[in-house]
C-alpha cells in the first residue's frame, strides 16, 4: 500500500489511549496505524521519535476580521489561522454575527465570504443572534440543516448584543427541537450597566474599572439563570469563557444534578489575575476582555474544573487588537477600549505546560480538552478530535520536552503585543498537518491561503 505520508517512532495520544505506532496517511486521511508500518512506499518520511503525535487542536471561540467598538479585529483568516496553526490549532469555529434588521442567512453569507479565501485550515461558524423576532426561528432550522448548528446569545452588552430572557428561552426551545445548541456568554448586562455608569460619573476611567465593574457575582448570576432556562427548554447549553469559581460553582450544581450543560475557560483566566493591570499608565488596557480578570485564587479552582470534568473545553476567545491606535481608543473612559485579547497561538502550549508538565491531569486528558471534545460536542467527531483510520490527517507533532518563552518578538498574531509575555512553557508543536498537508515544521510557514474548507457540522449529540 502506498502511503503520501508516514509517521514513524512516535508516540500516539488521544483521549483515551497513548502507544507507541506508526501513522500512514493518504488522501489527507489517516489510512493505517501501527508497529513499522511498511516504509518503502511512503512519499514522504517524517521521524517522529521522542515526541508526541496528537490530533490537531480545535479552538471553538475566535473572532477573526470581527468589527467591534469603532474598529476591527487585527487578524483576519489568514492572518488568524495561520498563527493558530503555528500553536497546533488546525481548526476554528468562529462567530457570524447577525446585525440588527439582518437574517440570520445574511449574517453566515457575510462570514463565509471573510473566510473562504483566506482560512489556511479548516473552519466553521456558530451564528451570534441579536434579535429573534418570531420570524427568525425558522431561519434557525434553515442554519442547522446547513451545517451550522449552534447560537451564541449575550446576557451581556445593552443596547447591542443582549437579549432578553423570553428571547433566550424562546431560542432554547428551538434548539432543543432542531438538534442545534446554544453558546450562552453569561454575565448579567444590565447590573453591569448601572456599575459601570456609577463609576464613570465618579471620574474611575482607568482600565482596571473594567474589571471592578463586573463582579463574579454577576457573571454567577446569569450562568445559573442561562442553566434554569435551558432546563426549563429542555434542552443543552454551553457556557463560553467561564472565569471564576462562582460561576463554576453554577456549572457543578448543575452537571451533578444530570443537565447536559457545559463550559469552557480560556488561558487567560487560568495565567492572568486582576493584578496584571497594576501596570504603568495604560498599559492596563492590553488586559481589557470580558468576562475580566480576576483574583489570582480563582487559577486554581479552574484547573481543578478542567481536571474533574465540571469545565470540558479551553478555547481562546481570541479577539486582537494593537495596543496603538485601537487600545488606545478607550484613553480616558475604560469602555471604549475594544474589548478583546490575542490568544489563539498559545492556547495547545499554555495547557500543556499547566496541565500535563505541571502534574495536573494527563496527556489524554490534555487531548480531551484541547481537542476530542470540542469535536464530539461542536459535531466535528471522528472527522476531527482523534486519530483513527478514517479520520481527517490533522495532526500534531509535540515536543513535550522543549521550552519556549513566549513573545511578541516571535508569535505570529497581527497584534503589537503579547498577554503572555514573558512566561516560559514546556511543551510545543513542532509539525503540524492539516488534511495530510505540513502546514508548518519547525517554525517554518508551509501552507497558504484559502487551502481551509468550511465544516459543516453535525447537530448536537452530547459527549
Amino acid at each position: 500500500m502506498a502511503f503520501d505520508a508516514l509517521i514513524t517512532n512516535g508516540t500516539v495520544a488521544t483521549a483515551s489511549d497513548t502507544y507507541k505506532a506508526d501513522v500512514a496517511i493518504s488522501g489527507g486521511k489517516v489510512v493505517a496505524i501501527g508497529a513499522e508500518l511498511p516504509k518503502q512506499n511512503a512519499g514522504r518520511l517524517i521521524d517522529a521519535a521522542g515526541k508526541l503525535v496528537m490530533p490537531g487542536g480545535i479552538d471553538v471561540h475566535t473572532h477573526l476580521d470581527m468589527p467591534f467598538g469603532g474598529t476591527t479585529s487585527a487578524d483576519d483568516f489568514e492572518t488568524g489561522t495561520r498563527a493558530a496553526a503555528f500553536g497546533g490549532t488546525t481548526t476554528l469555529i468562529d462567530f457570524a454575527i447577525q446585525y440588527k434588521g439582518q437574517s440570520l442567512r445574511q449574517a453566515f453569507d457575510t462570514w463565509m465570504q471573510k473566510a473562504s479565501r483566506k482560512a489556511t485550515t479548516d473552519y466553521s461558524f456558530h451564528c451570534i443572534i441579536t434579535e429573534l423576532p418570531d420570524a427568525r426561528l425558522d431561519e434557525m432550522d434553515d442554519l442547522v440543516r446547513e451545517g451550522v448548528t449552534t447560537f451564541k446569545l449575550f446576557m451581556a452588552y445593552p443596547g447591542v448584543f443582549m437579549l432578553d430572557d423570553a428571547s433566550i428561552f424562546k431560542a432554547l426551545r428551538r434548539t432543543a427541537k432542531n438538534g442545534g445548541m446554544v453558546c450562552m456568554h453569561a454575565e448579567n448586562g444590565g447590573a453591569i450597566d448601572v456599575i459601570v455608569q456609577q463609576a464613570l460619573a465618579e471620574g474611575k476611567t482607568a482600565p482596571k474599572y473594567h474589571a471592578l465593574t463586573r463582579p463574579t457575582t454577576a457573571e454567577a448570576e446569569a450562568t445559573a439563570r442561562a442553566i434554569a432556562l435551558a432546563e426549563m427548554a429542555g434542552s443543552p447549553v454551553y457556557i463560553v469563557h467561564l472565569s471564576c469559581n462562582d460561576a463554576l460553582e453554577k456549572v457543578r450544581e448543575a452537571r451533578d444534578r444530570g443537565l447536559p450543560v457545559y463550559a469552557e475557560t480560556c488561558p487567560q483566566y487560568l495565567y492572568l489575575s486582576i493584578e496584571n493591570f497594576d501596570v504603568p499608565g495604560f498599559e492596563g488596557a492590553k488586559y481589557v476582555f470580558t468576562p475580566p480578570l480576576r483574583e489570582k485564587w480563582h487559577q486554581e479552582k479552574l484547573w481543578q474544573g478542567l481536571r474533574h470534568d465540571t469545565l470540558q473545553v479551553v478555547s481562546t476567545d481570541h479577539c486582537p487588537f494593537c495596543f496603538k491606535e485601537q487600545k488606545e481608543m478607550g484613553k480616558g473612559d475604560f469602555t471604549k477600549i475594544p474589548n478583546g485579547g490575542p490568544g489563539i497561538e498559545h492556547r495547545m502550549s499554555l495547557i500543556y505546560s499547566g496541565g500535563v508538565a505541571a502534574g495536573r491531569f494527563s496527556i489524554n486528558r490534555f487531548v480531551e480538552i484541547v481537542s476530542t471534545t470540542p469535536a464530539k460536542l461542536f459535531g466535528l467527531y471522528p472527522r476531527k478530535g482523534t486519530i483513527a483510520v478514517g479520520s481527517d490527517a490533522d495532526l500534531v507533532i509535540f515536543n513535550p520536552t522543549k521550552k519556549e518563552t513566549i513573545s511578541v518578538k516571535t508569535h505570529h498574531m497581527r497584534v503589537d503585543y503579547s498577554m503572555f509575555e514573558g512566561i516560559t512553557v514546556t511543551g510545543v508543536p513542532e509539525v503540524v498537518m492539516s488534511r495530510g498537508q505540513v502546514i508548518v515544521e519547525n517554525g517554518q510557514w508551509r501552507g497558504r491561503a484559502g487551502a481551509g474548507n468550511f465544516l459543516k457540522r453535525a447537530q448536537y449529540a452530547g459527549v
